[in-house]
């Protein structure tokens, strides 16, 4: 039996994605498929095609290019020396995260101005009375004075 494969139609039903955003990570150089069929429009993925479109999209969850997805993927199938690949990923992943305390740090100080100006709206709202509570008589219509 020989080495599993996939089509793209699998592939987007497992990862429940469009086959569009399949070809687009084919177009970007994550994915080579082999070419089979009448002028080779059948694509068929390797179970190495498969992990790289998981790792993939792993790395887009975590907030990372996909530059930046391909050249990590990229350095674990080579033979180089593994140290300096990781040492790679770290950086990455280093820049990746002080990207995102920054935008944290954003939406925390954007929901700290909706808490303030909540609470002054609120504070507002208590002072305030509607106007029949402080004691004034609400218009009469001509229904109610008795006239016809």
């Amino acid at each position: 039996m020989g080495a599993p494969t996939y089509s793209i139609s699998d592939l987007a039903k497992e990862f429940d994605l469009t086959t569009r955003a399949i070809r687009f990570y084919e177009d970007m150089g994550l994915l080579s498929p082999e070419r089979s069929g009448a002028g080779d429009r059948v694509r068929v993925y390797s179970a190495r095609d498969r992990t790289r479109l998981k790792l993939t999209l792993r790395a887009k969850r975590l907030g990372l290019s996909l530059s930046d997805a391909k050249g990590i993927i990229d350095m674990y199938e080579s033979p180089r020396d593994t140290r300096a690949q990781l040492q790679r990923f770290l950086e990455v992943l280093a820049a990746n995260k002080a990207q995102l305390l920054d935008r944290l740090a954003d939406l925390q100080a954007n929901l700290d101005e909706i808490e303030a100006h909540e609470k002054e709206a609120q504070n507002l709202l208590a002072q305030s009375q509607p106007v029949s509570s402080r004691g004034a008589k609400a218009p009469q219509t001509k229904h109610a004075q008795g006239v016809a």
